[in-house]
């Protein structure tokens, strides 16, 4: 079994860095050609930027922007110069925030971290990411079709007749969330089902800790994180090394100090700044929000690019629950749906091994009826449920967070 999925990976890191910088100007001038990009750029010489000194002079476009820059500016913002007929998907996240997928193979970038998590060539891969409106399932789904994988589009849920496909296919192998993984594995042993085929995983989407890890091994499972967004596809990857995350080819990385665009001291922890060499959909210093760290040296399985840590929490008070990202704006559009009510903060943990959500509600007239009605506006707001307590006046901080993370 060969190690790598190509000569890319293994270059040396200084030909790496000359190749994507000697790209970056043609992109530049691609995405200038979009009227956003234009006015944000304006000034730049497309030619003058290849190295990441110069790259760091760009402004950054933090995602956080993006829905109100969508909604202003539909469909995407005026980020994009091609009409969306010359895409060949067009998706929606929560936000909203609009998302095109390009025609070419691969174009979510992901069959490298696949190749790294072991699949390969024939294999049969059950993706259980989501296939409505969201770019999830397809993400997976394309990047295993280019490694020439089978994929079985399961989507997430109905486990009784996913164990009726994975007793007929019989998959080596698993994409999703680590939750659902864990949901399916318990379902099957409880109804005497055999999912014993499923031999590997490429997880994402949610927070994978140690103790679930180790659960999934246990049970005769080796399963790999992968880091990606709807807008990027998969950023980085784990490698069997088990030693942080490398990230992808065809993607330049910055970590910055949060709330800038300034490039932090080596390992220090920082926001992830991504730039994409796509000229049909390009991101100039798109700021994801996340939080993690370079690590020094390259990998010991043999990659040469930029290793990361791997996720370490938000920059900003967004924050992603069972796959789903949750904003402050969405807290604050339920807020608007119930005019009455005072401060509200959603509190997200964890629950043996799932992610569990809280919305903490001031209000003066607490009633069964109140609580239902806001419970529905979170599962309408945000695509997700979860506990809605109500509290009196003047019981939350007032500090201004709204969305916390206590996982």
């Amino acid at each position: 079994m060969t190690a790598h999925y190509d000569a890319l990976e293994t270059r040396e890191q200084a030909a790496r860095e000359a190749e994507l910088f000697s790209r970056l100007p043609g992109v530049l001038r691609s995405a200038m050609a979009a009227p956003a990009y234009a006015a944000r750029l304006k000034g730049v010489d497309p030619a003058a930027v290849t190295s990441r000194t110069a790259l760091a002079g760009l402004p950054v476009l933090r995602k956080s922007e993006l829905p109100a820059l969508h909604k202003a500016s539909t469909p995407f913002g005026g980020f994009v110069a091609a009409a969306p007929g010359s895409f060949a998907r067009l998706f929606t996240s929560p936000g909203p925030i609009f998302e095109p997928e390009g025609r070419q193979a691969d174009p979510w970038r992901g069959a490298r971290a696949l190749f790294a998590a072991g699949f390969r060539e024939g294999d049969v891969l059950l993706n259980t990411f989501s296939y409505h409106l969201t770019p999830g399932g397809f993400i997976f789904d394309s990047s295993a079709r280019a490694l020439g994988c089978a994929v079985i589009p399961a989507g997430p849920g109905n486990t009784e007749q996913q164990f009726e496909l994975i007793e007929a296919y019989r998959p080596v192998g698993y994409s999703g969330t680590p939750d659902f993984l864990k949901i399916l594995l318990d379902a099957a042993a409880s109804a005497g089902r055999d999912v014993s085929s499923i031999k590997r995983a490429l997880v994402s989407g949610a927070a994978f800790p140690p103790s679930l890890q180790a659960e999934i091994k246990a049970r005769g499972i080796d399963a790999y994180q992968a880091f990606g967004t709807a807008d990027l596809g998969l950023i980085a990857f784990e490698t069997p090394a088990r030693d942080g995350m490398v990230v992808n080819e065809d993607l330049i990385m910055e970590i910055v100090k949060p709330g800038t665009g300034d490039p932090v001291a080596p390992g220090d922890v920082g926001e992830i700044v991504v730039t994409s060499l796509d000229p049909h959909h390009p991101w100039i210093r798109l700021a994801l929000g996340d939080l993690t760290a370079a690590l020094p040296n390259r990998s010991p399985c043999g990659r040469t690019n930029m290793r990361i840590k791997g996720w370490m929490g938000r920059a900003d008070q967004t924050t992603k629950v069972k796959g789903m990202f949750v904003r402050p704006e969405q807290v604050a559009e339920i807020g608007n749906r119930h005019p009455t009510l005072g401060r509200l903060r959603l509190v997200v943990t964890r629950q043996g091994e799932t992610d569990a959500m809280t919305l903490k509600v001031e209000t003066e007239a607490a009633s069964d009826a109140l609580r239902e009605e806001i419970a529905a506006s979170l599962r309408t707001v945000t695509k997700l449920g979860g506990a809605v307590e109500l509290v009196s006046p003047g019981t939350l901080p007032n500090d201004g967070k709204v969305i916390a993370d206590e996982r």
